[in-house]
């Protein structure tokens, strides 16, 4: 609970123009970001990634739809998934509404998960979604990119993640709290199988049919896309979490 006092109109006009100046320098911070994201250098992807997708075999390059740039969302959805990962779920609610002006500006969004494109496509359909969703079942693209790592990788703790070593047996040892059985229980599996998937977005550029990476995010890093929290950091009683609360949007109750 945030911790709030109530005034006058003038104290809150006072205290709302303060907290203005901290945004307006953390919308310029952003910008700077913004830039500096562009200044990486891109990495030559030689890899032939395979994928299937609803037209077909694809190629990394397929995945462009025939523009120069391609942001892909690490979508939790591993193979021995029944359903998507909820979270996931929650941040793809909002590709839809952004698709098609992307799709104009010169950048295809599309989702990629290891699960088979069959499980894929009945998950779309039940959330009523309509963006491109390529499925890299038993390939390594997921791997490569930092979005999952293999049984015997968490097993042995030799996993990076975020740019750093992930401390697989910690995680692992919070298999029997509570929470941790909610969660992997909502996509079918138990906690060591859900934590092989990782959440992510990595953007890609084609030039001269060359296909370059140029960025990656995880955990917080994906906070920017994920609109629901965008909201709710500006709800008078913010984010406001005890455990895990949210759902699929079909998972609600009516009221």
């Amino acid at each position: 609970m945030i911790d709030h006092k109530t005034g006058t109109r003038e104290e809150w006009l006072a205290a709302r123009l303060e907290l203005l100046e901290a945004e307006k320098a953390h919308t310029r911070r952003g910008d700077e970001l913004a830039q500096w994201r562009q200044k990486l250098p891109w990495v030559r992807v030689d890899k032939d990634y395979r994928f299937a997708t609803g037209g077909g075999p694809a190629s990394l390059a397929d995945l462009f739809q025939g523009r120069s740039q391609l942001l892909v969302y690490h979508f939790m959805f591993g193979p021995d998934y029944v359903a998507g990962c909820p979270s996931c779920s929650s941040i793809a609610d909002g590709f839809d509404a952004s698709v098609i002006h992307l799709a104009n500006h010169d950048v295809t969004l599309c989702a990629v998960s290891r699960a088979p494109l069959a499980k894929l496509q009945a998950y779309k359909q039940r959330m009523g979604w309509s963006f491109p969703w390529a499925s890299s079942f038993e390939g390594d693209f997921n791997y490569d990119f930092g979005a999952g790592h293999t049984k015997e990788q968490q097993q042995s703790g030799d996993v990076e993640y975020n740019f750093r070593a992930m401390d697989t047996q910690s995680i692992l040892k919070n298999a029997g709290e509570s929470w941790a059985t909610d969660i992997a229980s909502v996509v079918g599996t138990d906690w060591a199988t859900f934590r092989r998937e990782t959440p992510g977005v990595s953007a890609f550029v084609l030039e001269d049919g060359v296909v370059y990476h140029t960025y990656s995010a995880y955990e917080r890093g994906v906070d920017g896309i994920w609109g629901m929290y965008q909201w709710l950091d500006r709800a008078p009683l913010g984010r406001n979490e005890t455990g895990f609360w949210w759902r699929r949007h079909d998972e609600y109750d009516d009221e």
